[in-house]
């Protein structure tokens, strides 16, 4: 899924972007409020991890802008702030989680697949299509009672399909929640489909991966 991170501290930032995307998110980095501010406006995101401390604008500003724009994408706060005080401000303003720093890698982790999941009705903890089922926590996928074995990239690939089941998404979408990036040749976003294809359909007999000629791809509902 595609995630804004706003932090000014660059380096944090680089080793934040580098771990979430060898998780599968592609990732997005803003180093000041006011950055973080446009993109969360413009951009589709799932999720935003805001700094408190930023440059220009304080992640405080920025989320209560966000939440007086009825933007309600959710926030997870970071902060060398501990209080229960400053954590209860965050909160109020509209955050949805609060971590403070230093903090463990997989716990950040768990906390944004649980903020992405909050949302049952269209993020449930695990995602089906007829008997195709993959969990993003665990990293797993299934046909039924049998595992498939999948890259990072095809799992990536696969849960952005599947929580958009039944619905047409273009290569640039893909492009953009998948590879992070709009350079990257769309041709790839076919190829990789290929290998889905060769994973989870042929050795089943199924269809669910579908082209739709002149639009994207839609991945059937019912699993194919």
């Amino acid at each position: 899924m595609r995630v804004l991170v706003v932090e000014d501290e660059r380096r944090m930032a680089a080793a934040l972007q580098r771990g979430l995307q060898a998780e599968g998110f592609a990732v997005d980095l803003a180093h000041d409020g006011e950055e973080g501010l446009h993109a969360a406006r413009q951009g589709d995101y799932d999720v935003v991890v805001l700094d408190i401390m930023l440059p220009r604008l304080s992640g405080y500003n920025v989320c209560k802008q966000l939440r007086a724009e009825e933007n309600w994408v959710p926030i997870l706060m970071l902060s060398a702030k501990d209080g229960e005080y400053d954590m209860a401000d965050g909160l109020d303003l509209g955050a949805d989680d609060y971590l403070t720093k230093p903090f463990s890698y997989v716990v950040l982790v768990a906390r944004l697949r649980a903020l992405l999941r909050r949302d049952a009705g269209r993020r449930p903890s695990v995602l089906a299509a007829g008997d195709l089922t993959l969990d993003p926590a665990r990293r797993k996928v299934q046909r039924g009672e049998r595992p498939v074995e999948l890259t990072p990239r095809e799992f990536a690939l696969l849960e952005f399909l599947m929580r958009r089941r039944d619905e047409v998404v273009s290569k640039s979408e893909i492009l953009e929640h998948v590879w992070d990036t709009f350079d990257t040749d769309p041709n790839v976003v076919e190829v990789y489909v290929g290998y889905l294809r060769r994973k989870v359909d042929a050795p089943f007999g199924r269809n669910a991966l579908q082209t739709v000629r002149g639009a994207g791809y839609r991945l059937a509902g019912d699993g194919g």
